[in-house]
């Protein structure tokens, strides 16, 4: 691994031209109405571009989406204790969190959720079946410190090295040279950076690859947050998250963060052109893909949020040429 270290210029500008004035986003839905037709928990790197869809995607002029943060209290509400007196229910922190909870609600048949944000891709079985319905592409890099003993430009064999624990990366154990991070477990980061690098969930719980943490002390590593990284660590980092905190659209938690460079591309704004990218989802129940407002806002590319293509931009994600897409189901 070549240890020079070189700067990296992000492109910026474009990206605070179409952010100027947007402010940052709001967090759960809190009206009006306060109680959204349609309520969705999940992935933490869409949960602030679904909450600016939320603000704007209407159904015969009613904003139909609620959006519920990864983080924050406990234990949300989300629909009106008045009818649906069970529906406070647990926080879900991540894709596989909120596919779980979505799946709880629609076997429970309680009506407390009817979508769940999705950074990755699960097409395992599910009963009922579940739709993948993609919006809008993410790219994913990693991330360092300005004064890291990272270098700045990495190969994906450098990185697949890194997270296979190499003593010639990493050191040798038990005291590593460096901390390889992954994001809390049932982040859909996590679960896409895990099949980018060649390695598996059952092998990080199971300690093969000792050199990796999701935790910094015992705290989760919560994804997307740079805060985690001193100058000997690294972790995956959503390009478009880290852009709409530089531009202050959303909280801004990257603290020292940088992005890195990988196979020579750097990681900028709109990230159809990012060798590491991914589709990024809301799952819905397929037994709702021709049902109002599930396809008024969700499916098709005349979709509510398929509409949304400059909103979309404004929160660092490319335009997804597939957005609306209904072929993506579980068995």
């Amino acid at each position: 691994m070549n240890k020079k270290k070189t700067g990296l210029a992000l492109a910026f500008a474009a990206f605070a031209a179409i952010t100027a004035g947007s402010g940052l986003a709001a967090a759960d839905p809190a009206g009006p109405p306060q109680y959204r037709q349609l309520a969705g928990v999940g992935s933490d790197t869409t949960q602030d571009v679904m909450n600016g869809l939320a603000d704007v995607v209407t159904v015969n002029g009613q904003k139909v989406l609620g959006s519920y943060d990864a983080t924050g209290s406990a234990t949300i509400t989300t629909k009106n204790p008045a009818t649906n007196p069970n529906c406070t229910i647990p926080r879900a922190n991540g894709s596989s969190a909120g596919r779980t909870a979505l799946l709880s609600s629609l076997q429970n048949g309680n009506g407390c959720l009817d979508f769940a944000r999705s950074s990755s891709l699960n097409l395992g079985a599910a009963s009922p079946g579940l739709t993948y319905v993609p919006f809008a592409i993410d790219g994913v890099s990693y991330a360092v410190t300005p004064g890291s003993s990272i270098p700045r430009k990495l190969s994906m064999a450098d990185l697949k090295a890194i997270y296979h624990c190499d003593p010639n990366y990493v050191g040798a154990g038990p005291n590593y040279d460096l901390t390889v991070y992954l994001p809390q477990a049932g982040s859909g980061t996590r679960s896409f950076w895990q099949s980018q690098m060649g390695i598996t969930e059952s092998d990080v719980v199971a300690g093969v690859y000792p050199c990796i943490k999701d935790k910094k002390g015992t705290a989760p590593v919560q994804e997307h947050d740079g805060r985690v990284l001193d100058d000997k660590s690294i972790v995956p980092f959503s390009i478009a998250q880290y852009q709409a905190q530089s531009s202050q659209t959303i909280a801004d938690l990257r603290g020292r963060a940088i992005l890195g460079t990988v196979e020579g591309v750097a990681p900028t704004v709109l990230n159809t052109g990012f060798g590491v990218k991914r589709d990024v989802f809301n799952v819905i129940p397929t037994a709702k893909v021709t049902t109002s407002p599930w396809s008024d806002a969700f499916v098709g590319p005349d979709s509510g949020i398929c509409k949304q293509s400059a909103l979309i931009n404004t929160y660092g994600f490319a335009t997804n040429p597939n957005c609306g897409d209904i072929t993506k189901q579980t068995p």
